[in-house]
C-alpha cells in the first residue's frame, strides 16, 4: 500500500529531527574540557534531551548517526576527534553508553510516562537512566582499557561528573518540552 502525503511527510519529520539531534549532540562535544582521561562535554545535556524527546527506536537511530559518523574519522567525539581508535580508548565506553543510555532512557520514559500524571517524574527517571547507563559502561571500559583499578576508574572518570551531569540533566529537562513541541510541529 503507498504511503499518504502525511505519512512521507511525518517520516521525514521524523529523520529530521534524528539528524538535527545527532548535528547536536556532535556540534555539544566540541568544548571539551579535560577531566583526566574523560573529557567534560555537553554532550549529557543533549544525550538526555534524545532520550526525553525520542522513542527508543529513534533514539538508538539519532545517536548510531552520530557514532557512525565519528567512527568513520569525522572529527565529531569530543576534543574534535574521530576513528575507531576513541571507541577503543579510555572514553570510549561512555560513547557507547551513549547510544545503550538513550535507547534506555527513552524506554523507561515511555514506560513511566503511561503510569503518571506528572512528566516531570518520567523525565526524572529517563534522565537518571541515561546517566546511569553511561557511566557504568563508561567506568567499565576506562578499568579494562587502561591500569586504573575499579576504585581509580571510579573517582577518575564517575565522580568529577556527578554534579555537572545532574546539572545538565536539570536543564535537559527544562528543555524537553520546548524541544518536543518544536519538533511536533
Amino acid at each position: 500500500m503507498p504511503h499518504t502525503r502525511s505519512e512521507s511527510h511525518s517520516a521525514a519529520h521524523e529523520l529530521t529531527t534524528s539528524a538535527l539531534l545527532a548535528a547536536l549532540l556532535a556540534g555539544s562535544a566540541v568544548l571539551a574540557v579535560p577531566v583526566g582521561p574523560v573529557p567534560l562535554t555537553l554532550q549529557t545535556l543533549v544525550l538526555v534531551i534524545i532520550a526525553l524527546t525520542q522513542r527508543p527506536k529513534r533514539a538508538a537511530l539519532t545517536v548510531s548517526v552520530y557514532l557512525a559518523a565519528g567512527l568513520v574519522g569525522l572529527p565529531v567525539f569530543s576534543g574534535m576527534r574521530g576513528g575507531f581508535g576513541v571507541i577503543l580508548g579510555p572514553s570510549g565506553g561512555y560513547l557507547l553508553g551513549f547510544l545503550a543510555g538513550a535507547v534506555a532512557g527513552a524506554w523507561v520514559r515511555e514506560r513511566v510516562a503511561a503510569s503518571v500524571t506528572w512528566a516531570v517524574v518520567a523525565d526524572v527517571c529517563a534522565a537518571s537512566t541515561v546517566i546511569v547507563v553511561v557511566y557504568a559502561l563508561g567506568w567499565l571500559q576506562l578499568v579494562l582499557v587502561t591500569s586504573m583499578g575499579v576504585v581509580p576508574a571510579l573517582l577518575a572518570g564517575v565522580v568529577p561528573f556527578l554534579v555537572p551531569d545532574a546539572l545538565k540533566a536539570v536543564g535537559a529537562i527544562v528543555l524537553a518540552p520546548l524541544v518536543r513541541e518544536a519538533t511536533a510541529r
